[in-house]
């Protein structure tokens, strides 16, 4: 008998023991049936930053609450958002991943922004190697589960007096110096585009695109987060297919940027592109708590296996 707390990855594809690919069942509507595509994976949020509260993050009652829950609602991992490294415990975080069956998706830096003010491409030197110095322990603590770090909000903006390729070039300067350390833990860094209301810097898959072609690095892959696409592609599952192999991690989050089938997003047409592409990693609800963080998740659970179903 299944375990009734079951994980919500593509358990209704039929492996082969020689072949790391799947074949899929029972896709829902809309979504080609592919000969062979590798396994998604679900994940949801759990932020650990005072200052955050009520941003887009699901659970927000600490380490062990968001755990439970994610493992009680079927979620494969959880993505957390803490302050800081130093403000994490491993042991403690190691203990409730193994106990819950969890897997670490991805840490945030974005609280070096929100609680610390720190930005890769602020104008001051000091404050940008405080800044790479925080997400360089959040690289090395995120690496050691084998998980990667993201740069979303940390990547700043163009600031008054600043030209924007002095931006970019401090920006890639770190990218270049963080992709390296994240690939010692065998895992890429994420850079993550956002909607022009956050950030002037880096907006949409080609903008990523156009910054990783320029890296010394080749480690760096980009998150792509479907509510900022929702914002700034002309078309999510176009901008996705131009990304490919380029695509690291998705945030799985509807056009409002509440749970996926809470706004008026075509799932459909997204979830073939990641197929067509081959991606094999999370999907993870980045998404506001609303209307609380219980319905959210379990909204997200509900959509995750509409278009990933299970046996």
């Amino acid at each position: 008998m299944q375990d009734a707390r079951y994980k919500m990855h593509d358990v209704a594809l039929i492996s082969s023991p020689v072949d790391p690919a799947y074949r899929i069942q029972n896709l829902a509507p809309g979504i080609q049936q592919p000969a062979l595509c590798h396994v998604i994976n679900s994940a949801v949020t759990i932020s650990l930053v005072p200052e955050a509260r009520g941003g887009p993050f699901v659970f927000w009652d600490g380490l062990a609450d968001g755990c439970e829950r994610a493992a009680e609602l079927g979620f494969d991992a959880v993505e957390v958002f803490p302050r800081s490294a130093g403000e994490l415990e491993a042991r403690l975080l190691k203990q409730l991943l193994t106990q819950q069956r969890l897997k670490l998706a991805a840490l945030g830096t974005g609280a070096g922004w929100v609680a610390h003010k720190l930005r890769l491409t602020d104008p001051d030197a000091a404050i940008r190697a405080r800044a790479r110095d925080y997400v360089a322990a959040i690289v090395d603590f995120a690496g050691g589960f084998g998980a990667p770090a993201i740069i979303g909000s940390m990547q700043g903006r163009v600031e008054s007096g600043v030209a924007r390729e002095q931006a970019l070039a401090w920006l890639r300067e770190a990218l270049d110096d963080l992709g390296p350390r994240a690939q010692m833990h065998g895992v890429p860094l994420l850079l993550e585009p956002l909607n022009r209301y956050e950030t002037n810097l880096i907006n949409t898959v080609a903008d990523g695109l156009a910054l990783l072609e320029t890296l010394q690095t080749k480690n760096v892959k980009l998150l792509c987060d479907l509510f900022h696409m929702n914002i700034e592609e002309v078309s999510v599952a176009g901008a996705l297919r131009e990304a490919g192999g380029n695509v690291g991690h998705v945030h799985f989050a509807d056009s409002n940027r509440r749970a996926v089938g809470f706004g008026h997003t075509d799932m459909a047409p997204i979830v073939q592109a990641l197929r067509d592409i081959g991606y094999a990693g999370y999907l993870a609800a980045e998404i506001l708590p609303l209307p609380d963080s219980l319905t959210a998740a379990r909204q997200t659970a509900l959509a995750f296996k509409k278009f990933f179903p299970t046996d």
